[in-house]
C-alpha cells in the first residue's frame, strides 16, 4: 500500500522545511512506503530549489495558481498513492502520524477518510487577542492541515471545490459530500502541531469581502435556508458576540465584530446567488 503524502505551499520555505523534516523517512516511523509531494502555488522557483538541494526524495510540482482547493487538487493528480494524506506547509507533524494513518487504514477497512488532531504550539498564547490557530481536538471538523482521503473516493467526489478561492469552508465543504460514502473516524493520537498567529486590524478587513463570499457560496450549496435568513442570524450572533468582546475589553474584536454586522446588514439587502470569485 502505498501511501501519498501532499504538502501544498506558498512562498512559505521556512516554514516547509520545519514540515518536511518531520515528514522524511528519518523524521517519521513508519514501516511502508510513501511518497512526498510538494504542489507549488508560490511565485518563482524557491520552493523547487529548496527541495532539489535538501529534500531530493520528494518530488515538487508546480502549483496552479488558482487558490489553495486547486492546490490540494494538483497535488492529488500527482499523487500515486491509494491512499492521499493533505498536511499543511506550517504545521510540526509528529514523528508517528503516518504510522497512525497506517494503522487507522488497516485497522478500519469500511473508512474511506480520517482526520487528525491539530494543536497550537503555546495554548497559553491563545488567550491573547487577535491570536489564531485552528484547532481540532475532538474531531466533526475535518480541516485540511492533516487529513486524510482513499484517492478513488476523492476522484470520484472531484476533491476539493475549486470556486472556494481561499482556505476557508473548502474542507468542510468537501467532508460533507464525504460523509455520503463514508463514516470518518478522528485519531486523537495522529496530531499535528500549528504554530499560533496573530492577525492584523487591516489584513482582516481587506479579506471580510472574499470571506463572506465564501461563506455564502457554502451555504448556498449545503443549506436549504435562504442566505437571506442566515445573514439576519448572523447579525444576532455578531450583536451577541461584541457585547461579550467590548465587557471582555477585547476592543479590536469588538471593532470587527461591528463590522461583520454591518456587513451582514449590506448583504441582506443587496443579495444575489454568487460564487467567491464574484
Amino acid at each position: 500500500m502505498l501511501i501519498s503524502v501532499i504538502v501544498p505551499t506558498c512562498n512559505r520555505n521556512d516554514l516547509l522545511s520545519k514540515c518536511l523534516d518531520l515528514l522524511s523517512p528519518n523524521g517519521q516511523s513508519i514501516d511502508i512506503e510513501y511518497e512526498l509531494i510538494v504542489t507549488d502555488d508560490g511565485k518563482g522557483s524557491q520552493a523547487k530549489i529548496l527541495i532539489e538541494e535538501k529534500y531530493n526524495w520528494a518530488k515538487w510540482v508546480k502549483g496552479p495558481q488558482k487558490g489553495p482547493a486547486a492546490n490540494r487538487n494538483n497535488g492529488a493528480k500527482n499523487a500515486t498513492g491509494e491512499w492521499l494524506i493533505f498536511i499543511d506547509d506550517d504545521v510540526l507533524p509528529d514523528g508517528n502520524l503516518l504510522q497512525h494513518y497506517q494503522t487507522a487504514i488497516q485497522q478500519h477497512p469500511d473508512c474511506l477518510a480520517f482526520e487528525g488532531a491539530i494543536i497550537p504550539d503555546d495554548w497559553a498564547l491563545m488567550k491573547n487577542e487577535m491570536a489564531e490557530c485552528p484547532i481540532n481536538t475532538e474531531g466533526n471538523c475535518f480541516w485540511s492541515a492533516n487529513i486524510c482521503i482513499q484517492k478513488q473516493l476523492f476522484t470520484r467526489i472531484g476533491g476539493f471545490d475549486e470556486l472556494f478561492l481561499i482556505a476557508a469552508q473548502e474542507d468542510q465543504d468537501i467532508f460533507i459530500r464525504l460523509t455520503k460514502h463514508t463514516v470518518i473516524p478522528f485519531l486523537k493520537d495522529c496530531v499535528v502541531t500549528h504554530p499560533v498567529r496573530y492577525g492584523s486590524i487591516s489584513k482582516k478587513l481587506k479579506g471580510i469581502k472574499i470571506q463572506f463570499a465564501n461563506w455564502i457560496y457554502y451555504t448556498q450549496k449545503h443549506s436549504p435556508m435562504s442566505i437571506r435568513k442566515h445573514l439576519l442570524e448572523s447579525v444576532w450572533d455578531y450583536v451577541k458576540i461584541a457585547i461579550k468582546d467590548i465587557l471582555k475589553l477585547r476592543l479590536r474584536y469588538f471593532f470587527l465584530d461591528v463590522i461583520k454586522c454591518f456587513y451582514c446588514l449590506y448583504l441582506f439587502f443587496t443579495y444575489k446567488k454568487i460564487s467567491p470569485d464574484s
